[in-house]
């Protein structure tokens, strides 16, 4: 049994910046820190944070005065960032980059009064912090079948944008549907899915061409996780969400000659090398890593002086 790694995989820059971020607040400012909402969506980077003095919160009614605060990076409503003024918290943001460059083109579709149609699935944070950005009329789609009832003040003045997150896929039939319904859509330069949520399915998609069986390592709440596991679904080869080594049930590997392992964009790469070698200790012979494109970029810290 042979084990084949996913290239790329793992965490990306926003989420590097993100954990930097509050590493770096713990040091500057001692424990505790207190974090709204999950910095990034791993149970296991939450718990190495919070046993280092990062307190994670879903209300901003529930930090201290004057406490240190942090906004995860899905981001957050403007009007979060003012009740936390109101609250006097003194607050750092760790906003993905590219999810705040989707905030400011959905403030500026409004000014000019387009109606904003926000693909992404209802109730994630990262699209509940865009639509908290609207100074106008915007509207959630998750699916084609939604548009048919939708309505806009003016259908020649509608604009779009994406959770940075989705499987691209589902996304190209989103828009061809978009497309139809509203033929002047104002249509964003370059894609709001992520770099890195692009190179992770495209890895994830050569890789299931190649292998029997697809592990995905990464928490059942990461979005960009569960679209890796869809994508070799939808290629008809057997995938599995698991956010550490012991979830793999030994019964998948039955008749398994080739496993590819890839990780979530909020995935440590430690899960990784501990499912490595717990599928060695369980027949897998050999280990090697797929061709696939480097990641190299970083994004600047905000100002961290609160």
């Amino acid at each position: 049994m042979e084990i084949i790694l996913a290239r790329p995989r793992g965490f990306c820059a926003g989420v590097n910046r993100a954990i930097t971020i509050v590493n770096k607040a713990l040091d500057l400012y001692g424990p505790p820190v207190y974090v709204l909402h999950e910095i990034v969506h791993n149970t296991h980077v939450i718990s190495e944070l919070a046993a280092k003095g990062a307190v994670f919160v879903e209300q901003l009614e529930d930090i201290p005065a004057d406490s240190v605060t942090i906004f995860s990076a899905h981001g957050v409503s403007r009007t979060v960032m003012e009740r936390a003024r109101t609250l006097g918290l003194r607050t750092i943001d760790a906003t993905c980059p590219l999810v705040a460059k989707v905030h400011r083109r959905v403030t500026r579709l409004n000014k000019i009064r387009y109606d904003v149609l926000v693909i992404g699935h209802k109730g994630h944070p990262e699209v509940v912090g865009t639509c908290g950005h609207a100074a106008g009329a915007v509207h959630v789609v998750s699916s084609p079948e939604e548009l048919a009832d939708l309505e806009v003040a003016d259908p020649t003045r509608v604009g779009y944008v994406t959770q940075t997150t989705l499987s691209i896929d589902d996304t190209a039939e989103m828009l061809a549907a978009i497309r139809k319904r509203f033929p002047d859509i104002s249509e964003p330069e370059r894609t709001d899915i992520c770099f890195a949520t692009t190179n992770r399915q495209g890895s994830a998609r050569e890789l299931a061409g190649m292998v029997d069986l697809l592990l995905v390592v990464g928490s059942k709440n990461s979005s960009n996780s569960n679209r890796l596991r869809e994508v070799a679904r939808t290629r008809g080869i057997p995938a599995y969400l698991i956010d550490h080594a012991a979830e793999v049930d030994p019964v998948w590997l039955e008749g398994v000659k080739r496993i590819g392992v890839t990780a979530g964009a909020s995935a440590p790469e430690y899960l990784v090398e501990d499912l490595t070698k717990w599928l060695q200790q369980h027949g897998a012979a050999s280990v090697r890593e797929m061709d696939g494109e480097d990641e190299s970029v970083h994004f600047q810290l905000p100002n961290l002086s609160v």
